[in-house]
């Protein structure tokens, strides 16, 4: 099939322009603290607080366990974060390492470690360098409910 360029109709650069605040407003970045905090209070209990650092930070309950939403590499006043860090420590719940080499074999989304008092916990990173749809923001919240839960289960947590 031939395409005649005589016949193509550009669209008009302001037209463009005037659609993008439009598909803009549908994008999050970690910079809408707001938005993401709507979204891990669609999973349960959710408040947005400040860690030392002065980035934000996201303390939610999902499932009855605590978790902490860490905004990364963000600039000297806390903003313009580019990554979060979903978080899950489990306190006095001990695998052993096999069990936590079992998880990072056969899991692809997180990775799970024991920290300095051999407690097990879980992590699972974004990168939000560039926005990423609503959506997306969702799907990666779901992700992280489904790792939560197998997660609890594959360490032995009653």
């Amino acid at each position: 099939m031939l395409i005649s360029w005589k016949r193509m109709t550009l669209v008009p650069a302001s037209l463009v322009l005037l659609a993008a605040p439009a598909l803009a407003q549908d994008l999050v970045t970690a910079n809408d603290t707001e938005a993401i905090l709507d979204i891990a209070r669609i999973y349960g209990k959710a408040s947005l607080s400040e860690q030392d650092n002065g980035n934000p930070q996201i303390t939610g309950r999902m499932e009855g366990f605590l978790y902490q939403i860490y905004f990364l590499n963000c600039d000297e006043d806390g903003g313009n974060c580019e990554d979060l860090n979903f978080y899950l420590g489990f306190l006095d719940v001990k695998p052993t390492l096999e069990v936590i080499n079992d998880w990072n074999y056969n899991k692809r989304f997180s990775r799970a470690y024991l920290d300095a008092d051999k407690d097990a916990c879980v992590e699972m990173e974004l990168d939000l360098a560039v926005p990423v749809s609503v959506e997306y923001m969702e799907s990666t919240f779901e992700l992280w409910s489904l790792i939560v839960i197998q997660f609890a289960e594959h360490i032995g947590y009653q």
